[in-house]
């Protein structure tokens, strides 16, 4: 698999809870915080054309915002 990028930002529950997700699915991940770095935030915009976090990137797959049963999709959980 492919890696897996959440880009995030301070003071923002949804990510918290995608990042805590995907911990306990056992799956890394590389954060990118766009508060912090101004890089991160210019290719979430640019190259993701998103404004909002978390917006997840794993291969061509972009799912912007919080969407836990598209993401279990595009990782293949069942529960």
């Amino acid at each position: 698999m492919t890696g897996i990028i959440v880009y995030t930002q301070n003071d923002c529950p949804p990510c918290t809870i995608i990042k805590m997700f995907l911990k306990d699915f056992g799956f890394t991940y590389e954060e990118r915080n766009i508060h912090e770095d101004e890089k991160s935030r210019q290719e979430l915009t640019q190259q993701y054309n998103s404004y909002s976090t978390p917006t997840i990137v794993i291969g061509d797959e972009v799912i912007t915002g919080f969407d836990l049963e598209r993401l279990k999709q595009v990782l293949n959980i069942d529960e």
